[in-house]
């Protein structure tokens, strides 16, 4: 780690365009000209149509009850947020509340199968837990070109990843300001452990829209990652894991965005998805356990460095536990 910039400085490190066009994505970090981002913005809500409401009266965000759909809410006239469909009963319910775009920024394959069966389609643009990179912002708002009913953004539960790009998504589009984009997260539950989320959404910035016309078409299925890669990203995080133990337990110095438990929320939560990639329960028994107790161990030293005061001779421990199953793992399943 020594002389590198930090992994999460720059999000999941997502970045597929190439470099002529991603540079174009931001505009300059100069001050911005408030006449110019108003004739922006009129610009993109032209591209994208009379889809998504205007800030200018539009009504706040609103739970909705449903027995099919986890943390269900409308956040502008045309979008909905939530959490996975997972049965028909669930798309029968997107159905009637004219949806016609889901778009989930999850990990794991949608079902498009029964999305088409009941008139919906799906467009798959997953994201981690440690931010949004800039190229989904672009792509977030082409998801919406073709659309003629309303859209819903889904992660998982629908607590964190999916409010944080609908949150992205009314900024770009329905002109929401960062205030607004943050207190929609903090509605929806998005738990504040989740600073890179938090960070993308109020680091936004107006889009250059020739990029949108650049953009290839949306997948209705992502390539996700491999086991391999899945591995590669936690051993990732046990690195920082292992700096920030030999700064007992503290700020690792020349690195103050990386906050030990953030790191272990970070891993936690991506020994979470490991166990939810399509091969996962066709791997064998013994690669399933020691995921479940991977995963196990990584919430308890989360615990052991939430409070004030890191629990060290715990935290200590369980990272030395969590190394062992590392190690046991990677030989067979990696290496």
């Amino acid at each position: 780690m020594s002389g590198s910039k930090c992994p999460i400085e720059n999000g999941n490190n997502a970045n597929t365009l190439p470099s002529t066009l991603r540079n174009r994505l931001i505009a300059p970090p100069t001050k911005p000209n408030p006449s110019a981002m108003k004739a922006t913005l009129r610009w993109v809500v032209l591209l994208v149509g009379p889809l998504l409401s205007t800030a200018a009266g539009a009504a706040a965000p609103e739970a909705l009850p449903s027995s099919n759909l986890h943390n269900l809410f409308r956040i502008t006239t045309n979008v909905y947020s939530g959490g996975s469909p997972e049965t028909p009963s669930a798309f029968d319910e997107l159905k009637r509340l004219r949806i016609t775009t889901v778009i989930s920024v999850d990990g794991a394959r949608p079902d498009v199968e029964t999305a088409r069966q009941h008139g919906l389609r799906y467009v798959h643009l997953p994201i981690g837990y440690d931010g949004i990179p800039t190229n989904r912002w672009a792509e977030l708002l082409k998801s919406t070109q073709l659309t003629t009913g309303s859209i819903y953004i889904h992660c998982h539960h629908g607590k964190h990843r999916g409010p944080a790009a609908a949150a992205i998504l009314c900024q770009a589009a329905s002109g929401w300001s960062t205030h607004q984009a943050l207190a929609w997260l903090k509605q929806a539950g998005t738990s504040a452990e989740y600073a890179g989320l938090y960070r993308s959404v109020a680091q936004f910035q107006f889009l250059d829209t020739a990029i949108l016309a650049a953009l290839p078409p949306l997948p209705e299925v992502a390539t996700t990652s491999s086991t391999v890669d899945a591995m590669v990203v936690i051993d990732g995080h046990m690195e920082h894991l292992k700096a920030a133990q030999k700064a007992a337990w503290k700020n690792v110095p020349g690195h103050p965005d990386l906050v030990p438990r953030h790191e272990a929320l970070l891993l936690w939560e991506q020994l979470r998805e490991l166990q939810r990639l399509p091969d996962a329960t066709q791997r064998p028994e013994d690669y399933q356990e020691m995921m479940a107790n991977s995963e196990k161990l990584a919430a308890d030293l989360r615990s052991a460095l939430q409070g004030p005061e890191p629990e060290k001779p715990r935290a200590d421990s369980t990272l030395q536990a969590l190394s062992q199953f590392c190690v046991a793992c990677h030989k067979p399943y990696r290496n």
